[in-house]
């Protein structure tokens, strides 16, 4: 977890501080905006370095949610492998605790590379964590995830069954969205593969552009739903993105280190799933394993309990 930070003016981020100050310069006047974020490494900011770690999207949107002269207190509670479960478990409490006017929750693709991957779980996870943010009165940030596979460029057998599954998660997200009146970007609709610049050297992660881009991408929605925002987070960072040498650097440390703490959990996921695909291959049933996982989402999203009156 990232403390609360500052955020400042000038486009910084200083851990460990408990107010921001006024964006835009000037005496900051009134109660700070309380912004918290939840999810995985894509909000934690992997891909997005810094000297004292990672900063990422929801840092650079933060500094944008409040008009002139307003402070902002921002707190990111989403850590690298969780998964959704997690969220509801670990970090809900803390959010909730904070009383955060928006509140961002981003996860699911995480849950979709476990060989145990439950639609239903993921499902119900999901709706608890936006409907107790959402009746706590906060506005709510959710955004639907683009196709691991098709990032990491996969083969066949192993990229069918996470686009399956990661269709499946965000059927789930929009219809979350709505019920629950979230602000929703289509992050799975942004260039990634077209645009290489915008992804990390992992291919799995946005680049440095790429959170700006997503930061940028909820600043507008935000404003076009009459929020009273700060100025819109720049369309891609002041610094030149690294070259060949620090990539293969990132990569040599920090990067094989995650790698590495994630090949335990998602490996196996990997091989699983690829042995149960080449199975359905051989029987012709790829098409029945489709049909049967739009059908399995259909039910949990159909088993929620009904919205309150009001």
């Amino acid at each position: 977890m990232n403390t609360i930070t500052t955020v400042d003016g000038g486009g910084g981020t200083v851990p460990g501080t408990a107010h921001g100050t006024a964006p835009g310069g000037g005496r900051r006047t009134g109660e700070p905006v309380r912004f918290v974020a939840l999810g995985d490494s894509l909000t934690e900011g992997v891909g997005d370095p810094i000297a004292d770690g990672w900063r990422g999207w929801a840092a650079l949107l933060a500094r944008s949610l409040a008009p002139p002269r307003t402070g902002v207190d921002f707190t990111n509670l989403a850590r690298s492998g969780a998964l959704t479960t997690d969220l509801t478990t670990e970090q809900l409490p803390a959010a909730l605790a904070l009383r955060p006017r928006f509140a961002a929750v981003v996860a699911g693709g995480n849950d979709t590379l476990r060989s145990g991957f439950d639609v239903g779980r993921t499902t119900l996870a999901l709706d608890t964590v936006l409907g107790r943010l959402t009746d706590s009165g906060a506005v709510v940030l959710t955004a639907c995830l683009p196709d691991p596979g098709a990032l990491l460029r996969l083969p066949r057998p192993l990229a069918r069954p996470l686009a399956r599954r990661m269709h499946a998660v965000n059927t789930v997200v929009h219809a979350l969205s709505v019920r629950h009146r979230a602000v929703h970007l289509h992050i799975a609709e942004l260039p990634w593969t077209a645009q290489r610049r915008l992804l990390s050297v992992d291919r799995l992660h946005p680049s440095a552009e790429g959170h700006h881009l997503i930061a940028r991408g909820f600043h507008d929605l935000l404003t076009a739903a009459g929020r009273p925002l700060g100025p819109a987070p720049a369309p891609e960072p002041v610094d030149p993105p690294p070259g060949t040498l620090a990539d293969v650097r990132w990569m040599a440390t920090k990067g094989t280190r995650w790698v590495a703490d994630r090949s335990t959990d998602l490996l196996p996921g990997l091989v699983a799933l690829a042995a149960v695909e080449g199975c359905a291959r051989l029987r012709g049933a790829t098409d029945r394993q489709d049909r049967r996982m739009a059908h399995a989402t259909t039910t949990a999203l159909a088993a929620l309990p009904p919205e309150p009156a009001g």
